[in-house]
């Protein structure tokens, strides 16, 4: 029982020191991810390098993919630029088997986890630009060594266990019998522990303490290629029919991969064996074989199924067929990892969905002035169509506000936080301005219900000044992502100016008609109209003045 605590143990060190340099490189390099996940995906090679550069930078294949499904799910990712990212994060995960198999095994941990650890700790301290996230880095990439070097001193060596020997026997030697068995634990193992590259971990200190032969532990690396899909696939569970059909092409890949390999296992394993120097049959040289093996197999895969992308899409089509189109606002869902947080990876899905929701905002507005404008058309079904934009405003605004909240739940860097505060602030004032189209809309209907038809000039003051603020609109919609220049900010201030003073001079030349002709429900209706188009002016400077901050 002791054994098994210590183990466990160890097993944590190793999991939060994966974590915690998993976490430090996101809030390092962030923004810089998610530029390259969303604009360098557009070729499927260039969508593998980049899934094979992310997820050897994070060490994590399972956050890869729950990203992509989450890009997916936001539309930032087709599924096709989503699959060749999931290949290349297949590749990128056997990087952690490399580390294992080289330094785990090949030099005494004792002697450099420690001194990571010591170089690490200064720089958590140092509170300026990135050194603190890069010292988290270094810490975790300490304490990943220092969680190895416990496994690998508490798994008894088989030597003291001989009765061991006898029981693998009775599993080993049975040709695929024993294949299916050995990749079946692999499968459970990745998905009890929720990380192939802990799972490897745990295979090649088996391996290497002489508990499984070389050939029980590729098969049980190859069950641990299936097993780490299983994160992606409970991650689409609630998103869009894009997310899961990417969380199924990466299972169908894996798969199919593990499929080919069963028909060649042995000689496959057998060939690496004879190109790696030192018998795997001596667990002193078994890690840097299952290091290859694992490399190797993905690789081939990737080689194998790359020119299969368009079928391999429209399977997974087939397989997730699409649902039913509801009329409802798209579901903004939360995606991460048990084991590894991706708040600061998910930031693009909320400015996506930020984005999302200034578009509609927009084309309410658009909306508006167009039954304005077309009082004797038949405008019922387009002013039913403006109220329903309402309620998915009001549905949009909450889910990007709750998933914005957990993504400030994970942890974020300094530059990223302020990020969360200000889309927040946006999402908001999107919602105000969609409320304030809203108001507008029930004003036009009040006047075509009741008749009150404007005069000529009236109409046209009201479209020129709705024109004014369209562009304004128009203007903070491209500055929603990206920096937002003095010049820009200068600009904002001096369009709200002018629609400010518009405004006065409208209501003026108002209150003036109904001193002259008396007019005073349809000057009412007027100067509720240009006070309503000068409030989503204000809103619209807010949402510049959140970006500035």
């Amino acid at each position: 029982m002791s054994t098994f605590f210590q183990i466990l143990g160890a097993l944590g060190v190793f999991l939060f020191g994966m974590k915690v340099m998993s976490e430090g490189i996101q809030k390092a390099a962030g923004q810089r991810m998610r530029t390259v996940m969303s604009t360098m995906t557009k070729n499927r090679f260039y969508a593998i390098l980049t899934g094979l550069f992310v997820t050897s930078l994070i060490q994590s294949s399972s956050a890869t993919t729950v990203m992509v499904v989450s890009f997916v799910n936001a539309q930032l990712l087709t599924l096709v630029e989503a699959v060749g990212v999931i290949f290349g994060a297949n590749l990128g995960t056997t990087l952690t088997f490399w580390i294992i198999s080289v330094f785990g095994f090949k030099f005494s941990l004792s002697s450099i986890a420690l001194p990571i650890i010591g170089l690490g700790l200064p720089l958590l301290f140092i509170k300026r630009g990135k050194l603190n996230e890069w010292g988290e880095v270094v810490i975790g990439f300490g304490l990943l060594f220092l969680g190895l070097m416990f496994l690998k001193d508490s798994v008894p060596d088989i030597r003291n266990h001989p009765e061991v020997l006898e029981f693998v026997k009775d599993y080993t030697g049975h040709g695929m019998f024993s294949l299916l068995l050995f990749i079946g634990i692999g499968i459970v193992l990745t998905i009890v522990v929720q990380s192939s590259s802990v799972a490897g971990a745990i295979t090649i200190t088996l391996a290497y303490k002489g508990w499984i032969d070389y050939h029980s532990a590729a098969a049980i690396v190859l069950g641990e290629n299936i097993g780490t899909t299983i994160t992606a696939n409970v991650a689409a569970f609630g998103g869009s029919v894009a997310a899961k059909r990417a969380a199924r092409a990466h299972t169908v890949f894996n798969v199919i991969g593990v499929l080919w390999m069963l028909a060649i296992f042995y000689p496959f394993a057998d060939m690496i064996n004879r190109l790696v120097p030192g018998d795997a049959a001596n667990p002193a040289h078994v890690a840097i074989n299952l290091a290859v093996f694992h490399s190797l197999f993905n690789l081939l895969n990737i080689v194998v199924l790359v020119g299969f992308v368009p079928q391999l899409v429209r399977f997974v089509t087939k397989l997730v067929p699409d649902e039913p189109k509801s009329g409802k606002a798209i579901r903004l869902e939360y995606f991460s990892t048990p084991l590894t947080m991706t708040g600061e990876l998910n930031l693009a899905e909320a400015e996506r969905a930020v984005s999302r929701m200034a578009e509609l905002t927009t084309e309410m507005f658009h909306g508006f002035v167009e039954v304005f404008e077309n009082p004797k058309a038949n405008v019922k079904h387009k002013i039913a169509e403006l109220k329903a934009y309402e309620e998915t405003s009001d549905q949009m605004a909450h889910d990007i506000t709750s998933y914005l909240i957990l993504c400030s739940t994970d942890k974020l860097s300094p530059a990223s936080a302020p990020r969360v505060a200000s889309l927040i602030r946006i999402a908001a004032e999107l919602e105000e301005i969609c409320d304030g189209c809203y108001r507008l809309v029930l004003q036009v209907e009040r006047k075509i219900r009741k008749e009150r038809d404007f005069s000529e000039e009236s109409q046209r003051k009201v479209s020129e000044f709705a024109a004014q603020v369209a562009a304004f609109m128009k203007f903070f919609q491209r500055h929603l992502t990206g920096e937002l220049s003095d010049a820009a900010m200068d600009a904002a201030y001096r369009m709200e100016h002018e629609i400010d003073v518009n405004r006065k001079k409208l209501r003026r030349d108002s209150v003036k008609r109904m001193q002259e002709n008396n007019q005073v429900k349809i000057e009412m209706i007027f100067l509720d109209l240009i006070s309503e188009i000068e409030t989503i002016g204000n809103h619209a400077l807010n949402i510049f003045q959140a970006l500035r901050r």
